[in-house]
């Protein structure tokens, strides 16, 4: 378990995607280009089995802004897209509203 406080430490964030890629070194990731209000960002997200990057660009998702960077597969990663995952199926978290890409998600 984790304590609220540690919880309040996860800055989540909506984002839009703007651009999708296939990931040069692996065929189960997209590299995936996030517009968080003012700022842009790439994460790299193993959702490429569950949507299409038409599917994608445009789309509002959850992300968690301040994860520590990670390298991917050779692709610096500045961020995580929130997902589940039942089964075959994947699903990005999505705000069911339309919400400016950065707002804080509480």
């Amino acid at each position: 378990m984790i304590t609220i406080d540690e919880f309040r430490k996860i800055n989540i964030r909506i984002a839009r995607i703007k651009e999708v890629i296939d990931h040069p070194g692996a065929d189960r990731l997209y590299v995936v280009r996030l517009v968080i209000g003012e700022e842009e960002r790439e994460v790299v997200a193993g959702i490429k089995k569950g949507y299409t990057k038409e599917e994608l660009v445009g789309k509002l998702v959850v992300v968690v802004e301040n994860l520590e960077p990670a390298v991917i597969r050779g692709v610096e990663s500045k961020g995580m897209i929130l997902a589940a995952q039942d089964g075959e199926t994947f699903a990005v978290l999505s705000p069911d509203r339309p919400v400016s890409p950065g707002t804080l998600v509480k």
